[in-house]
């Protein structure tokens, strides 16, 4: 048998080939084995595609309000979906050649093929055989979860993956889940032109993230014409010839051409094999540096399910490379922003205000709206706010939740900010340009000390 090699790593996802990337950065001997595409759902299936097609969603809904700003259309924008699909895919090539290369740059040896742990230090791959390593890094990713429910198999109830592969824009489609994924692609096939409504068994869209936050995305959905029927449960879902209709636990009916499943992803275990990794409600348990009970063995990214993001998974796989070679490192998910890509954006980092106000009992809250922000008055686009949750004694910053254009590039300030333990005191006399958007988070700080200056004496 060959030499084993340093590093093997299970999967080709945003944990894999970053830790396939990092250990051979030390001088390593890496290879990687990933049975599908490199770049995984990210860069395949989710973030990516996703985010290609909201870009398109953006500029439908411009030219549609475009008269607001003196622009004259003459005829409303229609959507070409092939031509959508095409762009999408483009951007994907060109991700995932650079991933490829990448690996290649660093003389990582990839194999195609299905990977399962055969034991400490032996991975079994399809169409290869056994390959030997010191460390194994199992980096499986997750996959989407189906609905127990009758006709949850029917071609036209889809999945992510498979809505974003459509080359006809739907007339109607019902999104059964307002978690992240729901939402975005309700907004974005709404903005083609679609007619969308949701549904969540939760008593509000996006559950996991601040009730502010939620509270004002729902209300901005409902300005754009898609309805949301939460605190409800799927009981079936019934195909006909060209349609699909949702049937909901309380007797309600709701009939579209599609209804997508986006009600979360869960580990794909299938890397394991029979190989003894300890496991606790369908996700491997890790220690803080990835570590699984098998020595030699880690498991970063969605298969331990901590935080299920691509940069949540960027920074496991850093910190399982380095610990598999001898240079242990706590991957400190903290401070891990979560966004939701739509129209307007929402962003989160830290605590929920439920979550601090349980956390302590004093929590000052600082708010800021967009419609006070000079950049966004003269830009037209005034929706939202920064609310900004802060230990009213020392500063610390617990919490920042932004809803409104830009928010996804504006919570990596606060993310960096909490990071280094910058308090709402310092955060509150750091400089911004002026006329921007990131002005709005520093008058929140301030607002939280009670000393905003753009904002009316509170009453």
């Amino acid at each position: 048998m060959q030499d084993p090699y340093d590093v093997l790593v299970v999967g080709g996802g945003p944990a894999g080939y970053v830790a396939a990337i990092r250990a051979a950065q030390f001088g390593a001997r890496v290879a990687l084995a990933e049975r599908d595409r490199i770049g995984g759902t990210c860069l395949n299936r989710g973030c990516v595609p996703t985010k290609s097609y909201l870009e398109t969603a953006h500029t439908a809904w411009a030219i549609r309000n475009g008269s607001a700003r003196g622009l004259l259309v003459d005829t409303p924008p229609r959507v070409d979906m092939k031509r959508v699909l095409a762009v999408k895919n483009d951007a994907v090539r060109r991700l995932t050649g650079g991933v490829k290369a990448l690996l290649a740059s660093r003389k990582v040896d990839v194999f195609a093929g299905r990977a399962e742990l055969a034991g400490p230090g032996r991975v079994e791959v399809e169409g290869t055989g056994t390959l030997r390593a010191r460390s194994v890094i199992l980096a499986g990713g997750s996959v989407s979860s189906r609905l127990p429910v009758p006709g949850a198999g029917s071609p036209r109830v889809l999945l992510s993956e498979d809505i974003l592969d459509l080359e006809a824009l739907p007339s109607s489609l019902v999104v059964i889940g307002g978690g992240v994924i729901g939402v975005e692609i309700a907004q974005a096939f709404s903005a083609f032109g679609s007619r969308v409504s949701i549904v969540e068994i939760a008593d509000r869209i996006l559950p996991g993230m601040d009730a502010g936050l939620s509270k004002a995305v729902a209300e901005s959905l409902a300005r754009r014409g898609i309805p949301i029927h939460t605190g409800v449960a799927v009981q079936a879902l019934e195909e006909a010839p060209g349609s699909v209709t949702v049937r909901l636990a309380d007797g309600r009916s709701i009939e579209g051409e599609y209804a997508l499943l986006s009600v979360g992803r869960r580990p794909d275990l299938s890397c394991l094999g029979t190989s003894g990794v300890e496991t606790d409600r369908g996700r491997v348990v890790v220690n803080d540096r990835m570590e699984t009970n098998l020595p030699g063995v880690l498991a970063p990214g969605d298969l331990n399910g901590l935080r299920m993001l691509a940069h949540a998974a960027f920074a496991m796989g850093e910190s399982s490379a380095e610990t598999a070679l001898g240079r242990p490192r706590i991957a400190d998910l903290r401070t891990v922003p979560s966004v939701v890509y739509g129209m307007p954006e929402a962003a989160s980092v830290g605590r929920t205000e439920e979550e601090a106000r349980s956390y302590r009992d004093d929590v000052s809250v600082g708010y800021f709206p967009f419609s006070a922000n000079g950049r966004s008055v003269a830009s037209g686009d005034t929706e939202g706010f920064v609310k900004v949750l802060a230990e009213p004694r020392f500063g610390e910053l617990l919490g920042v939740h932004i809803v409104g254009s830009g928010a996804s590039e504006l919570i990596n300030e606060a993310a960096v900010l909490m990071r280094m333990e910058v308090t709402a005191f310092e955060l509150a006399d750091v400089f911004h340009a002026h006329p921007t958007r990131s002005e709005a988070l520093q008058e929140a700080a301030a607002d939280a000390l009670g000393r905003c200056i753009h904002l009316p004496a509170r009453g």
